[in-house]
């Protein structure tokens, strides 16, 4: 192979990467939403201020719950088109009010002509999940049933963000002859977006059939195999870290498989994904999530008590505070990047161990029936909120597996530091 070949592949390599990044970073947008989105619809459930908890006691309380149940509800139900306005001012660059109103018209074109495209094909999983059967005249009638999630789901909502985004950044400065003067500029932005997005539309109204029935029946076979199905989404969960790539992975298992219909204070709904059924009250669901509790809360703590232990003495003290302030952000708050991203690139044996810890621990919290979830990652203030919903189980085990994955942490990563001399934070070689 030639150096310019070499050179051209390295170059295309970089910009793939580069772009890969860039979508990661703008799913974070979106996923912001999400803790309100919890912190509403938890507050608002039967057994905190509904008729099972303190709207028992205060019964002034029971209306309140209801509003809070359902302002939750709202974004949960709507979280296809906040990712598409999300993802699109995330990816763009120097991105306005145009980019997400080109995203939010996108949106629901491309969410009205797929429908209406699924709705004719007439048969197979996605055509069911559009259609609502009414009697008409003593007879039933399938009809089009506007009030349920699109089944692309978030995806859809991702995609369509994205070609806003792009679309944005090519024709945010377009000039029009002066009789389309008006159409020029960023109000061009949204019409090229409509238009785009009916034709995904029907591509997808045309394609997405079969990847609809896969999906359900992936679904299904996650629902089934969950134990295995959680490892090797735990361990990948962690490998696509340094590129981001995991929120692209969440929204798979969290948003889109496997689908249920459950039910809270007393409603019955459609959800899809783990997190939505987790919070819609499904039995069994957050078996993508309990295993994350163990890892971030109490092992990448001993992770970081190891690495600041590990330092030399003169450097404990800088290197103390720094792991110590990362290892609590973890356990109180779930955000895990400050202490991984300390031993991931300097340490690739460490983070492999990290990965391959974390599936363990999905795959076994699914294995003995543990469930928990959470609305942004899975630390303390998230395990405190949903401890006492009706399909958190075994909260017990999950606390005393945490325990002793802080000691396995803290062993595992002491030793291969020492042995292997490894330079975490505070080990680097002296500056001459």
């Amino acid at each position: 192979m030639s150096s310019a070949s070499a050179e051209g592949g390295a170059s295309i390599w970089a910009s793939t990467f580069a772009v890969l990044q860039r979508i990661g970073r703008s799913l974070m947008m979106p996923i912001a939403v999400l803790p309100a989105a919890g912190l509403l619809l938890r507050f608002g459930q039967d057994d905190l201020l509904g008729k099972d908890g303190l709207g028992a006691i205060w019964p002034w309380l029971l209306p309140v719950a209801q509003v809070l149940a359902a302002a939750g509800g709202a974004l949960f139900d709507n979280l296809p088109v906040l990712f598409a306005i999300g993802v699109s001012i995330g990816f763009a660059r120097k991105s306005d009010g145009s980019t997400a109103l080109a995203a939010l018209a996108g949106y629901l074109v491309f969410d009205r002509v797929s429908r209406t495209l699924f709705y004719a094909a007439g048969h197979g999983a996605v055509y069911d999940k559009v259609v609502i059967v009414t009697t008409v005249n003593g007879s039933p009638s399938p009809q089009l049933d506007l009030g349920v999630q699109n089944p692309t789901g978030v995806l859809g909502g991702i995609i369509i963000g994205l070609v806003a985004a792009v679309l944005w950044e090519r024709f945010y400065r377009i000039k029009l002859p002066a009789w389309l003067a008006f159409f020029g500029g960023r109000r061009f932005v949204p019409i090229v977006t409509s238009f785009a997005a009916m034709l995904l539309g029907v591509v997808f109204g045309l394609l997405w059939r079969p990847v609809g029935d896969w999906l359900t029946s992936a679904g299904d076979w996650l629902s089934a195999h969950g134990t295995p199905g959680a490892g090797i989404y735990g361990v990948a969960n962690r490998l696509l870290i340094p590129i981001g790539l995991h929120h692209f992975l969440n929204t798979i298992v969290w948003f889109t498989l496997p689908s249920c219909t459950a039910g809270v204070n007393g409603a019955t709904r459609d959800a899809a994904g783990d997190l939505n059924c987790y919070f819609a009250g499904e039995q069994g669901a957050g078996i993508f999530m309990t295993g994350f509790f163990p890892v971030m809360m109490f092992g990448l703590l001993g992770a970081a008590i190891a690495i600041w232990r590990a330092a030399p003495p003169h450097k404990r003290k800088t290197v103390g505070g720094l792991m110590l302030s990362a290892g609590l952000t973890a356990f109180v708050t779930g955000i895990t990047e400050p202490i991984e991203f300390a031993f991931i690139f300097v340490a690739p044996l460490l983070f492999a161990v990290h990965a391959l810890l974390t599936g363990l621990s999905m795959a076994l919290m699914s294995e003995f029936g543990a469930r928990l979830g959470f609305t942004f990652s899975a630390g303390a203030i998230d395990m405190l909120l949903n401890a006492g919903k009706s399909n958190t189980h075994r909260l017990g085990l999950i606390l005393a597996f945490g325990a002793l994955y802080f000691v396995v942490y803290y062993a595992l990563f002491s030793f291969l530091i020492r042995k292997l001399d490894i330079p975490t934070p505070g080990r680097e070689p002296e500056e001459t």
